[in-house]
């Protein structure tokens, strides 16, 4: 990894998160995807990280972006939505990247019904939040940004 990914982080968004405000509003609220992606440059910013956001309906478009994270960029966050309960091959190539990982789901996923409780991507995650909206994209900058720090 070079000086200037020191402070680079990826932010990886999963299946069906492009629909976030439209879809189920009752659940994940009406901010969209595009003001999340707003609020954590804003966040990136302010805590001197460089926020690389992105989402994919694709499985294989997130372990490819998630190789290319092992030596471009210093951690990865990540809301791996449907894909959490479902994706042995990201969470290999999340336990293959050897960076520090946030999982982050908008919702509670323990609230929720029980076949969203078993995460495979929390295997892998060096830290988990969820139920706080789109703040928890914003807790996992401010705790990337502590943990690398160091």
């Amino acid at each position: 990894m070079t000086k200037a990914s020191m402070s680079h982080i990826l932010i990886l968004n999963g299946p069906n998160l492009n629909l976030l405000g439209v879809r189920e509003p009752h659940i994940y609220g009406h901010t969209t995807l595009a003001q999340i992606e707003a609020q954590c440059r804003e966040a990136g910013q302010r805590l001197g990280l460089e926020v690389d956001f992105r989402q994919s309906n694709s499985e294989g478009q997130l372990v490819d972006w998630i190789h290319e994270a092992r030596t471009t960029m210093a951690g990865i966050v990540i809301n791996p939505a449907a894909y959490s309960f479902t994706s042995i091959a990201i969470l290999d190539a999340l336990k293959a990247s050897q960076l520090p990982i946030v999982e982050v789901h908008i919702s509670n996923i323990h609230r929720r019904e029980e076949m969203y409780h078993k995460s495979y991507v929390s295997l892998a995650a060096t830290g988990v939040i969820c139920g706080l909206g789109p703040l928890g994209y914003e807790a996992a900058l401010l705790f990337l940004a502590k943990h690398l720090a160091k």
